[in-house]
């Protein structure tokens, strides 16, 4: 199983960036996928997740009504709107596969191989 996490970049306080993770080698359904990131010198973080279904979706607080997880089964692909992106928000993004719906990372079977995200103010 491969993913592919794409679509970072360097954006001003305020703007919005669409991640995307593209999975090959597994179909999505009956996967549930997740969203962490990464900011330097700190340890990896749940942002997102939501069921093989498309429901389900939870949010860590800091990014509730900003950023909106969605899947495309047909398309075996993951994305991550973020809007209001913000300095704090900085980090290498992480999108994860796996049969779990907990937040913690060791929990998630598969793993992208990350995209940086810069928030500069």
């Amino acid at each position: 199983v491969q993913l592919q996490a794409f679509g970072g970049g360097l954006v001003l306080a305020g703007g919005s960036l669409r991640l995307s993770c593209a999975v090959s080698g597994r179909t999505l359904s009956r996967y549930n996928m997740a969203w962490f990131r990464q900011a330097p010198g700190k340890e990896r973080k749940f942002v997102a997740r939501l069921s093989w279904t498309g429901g389900n979706t939870v949010y860590t607080d800091s990014v509730k009504g900003r950023f909106t997880i969605s899947r495309d089964n047909a398309k075996n692909t993951l994305y991550l709107q973020m809007n209001s992106l913000e300095p704090e928000d900085t980090a290498v993004y992480y999108c994860a596969l796996g049969r779990s719906m907990v937040t913690n990372p060791p929990a998630w079977d598969y793993w992208g191989q990350g995209t940086q995200v810069t928030v500069s103010s």
